[in-house]
């Protein structure tokens, strides 16, 4: 009778290894989607960068050049109207 036990002992071994490595595999699956959901976000989020990179870059930036024309100006009326005052007094 001792091998027949054995028997049975083996195959509710195998039958539980068997649970357990479909349990393993299930959270590899898990895992494993977990995964792509990761990298297709960031996917997007490196295109998103990228594509607002290159906006940036040739985008020209109006506001830049007529700050530059407005301080050159602003600063010759002011040192003109000191020199004025100056002489005045």
């Amino acid at each position: 009778m001792g091998r027949v036990e054995d028997l049975i002992n083996a195959a509710k071994t195998n039958e539980m290894l068997g649970e357990l490595l479909h349990i393993k595999k299930e959270e590899e699956k898990k895992q494993n989607a977990m995964m792509w959901v990761l990298v297709t976000i960031g996917a997007v989020i490196a295109v998103a960068g990228i594509a607002y990179a290159v906006y940036r870059f040739f985008t020209p930036d109006y506001l830049e050049d007529f700050d530059e024309d407005f301080d050159d100006d602003f600063e010759d009326d002011f040192f003109d109207d000191e020199d004025e005052e100056d002489m005045d007094e």
